[in-house]
């Protein structure tokens, strides 16, 4: 099995996500002590990192699992509105610089590994297909 240069950068940016994902969401769950320092100086209740850390979690294991290309939607944007509510958090209590560029880019990261999801993971794809060879086919009978 060979695999495109894009399933490569697919698979490592989704690796890459659910990594970061899911050992801070287990991070949250612990309620590890830098991640409570870091939660009381962004100014969010303690409570939020059970809320965030199970998020996380269930995310992490959505856009592993086959099939379920609506929750990998769901994943995705989840994933996505808490990378950049965390760097615009961390850049306007002025946190250290590394947390806004690496919750930014961890978000730029996300926003990639869905651009490069295989077609069988993305909703609606069959459709697509469909309408795009109704469309050649027309082109041609034109022609």
């Amino acid at each position: 099995m060979t695999m495109t240069p894009r399933a490569v950068v697919y698979w490592a940016t989704t690796a890459f996500v659910v990594f970061n994902m899911f050992s801070g969401a287990l991070a949250e769950l612990a309620r590890l002590t830098p991640n409570v320092e870091g939660m009381q100086a962004l100014g969010y209740p303690i409570y939020m990192m059970t809320i965030l850390g199970a998020w996380k979690v269930l995310g992490s294991i959505v856009l592993v699992a086959p099939r379920l290309e609506r929750l990998k939607e769901w994943a995705y944007a989840g994933m996505f509105f808490n990378m950049t509510g965390a760097a615009v958090s961390h850049f306007v209590v002025r946190d250290e610089a590394w947390h806004v560029w690496y919750t930014a880019g961890l978000a730029i990261v996300i926003l990639v590994s869905w651009a490069l999801r295989p077609e069988s993971r993305i909703i609606g794809a069959p459709l697509f297909q469909a309408a795009t060879r109704a469309v050649r086919r027309t082109r041609l009978a034109i022609a």
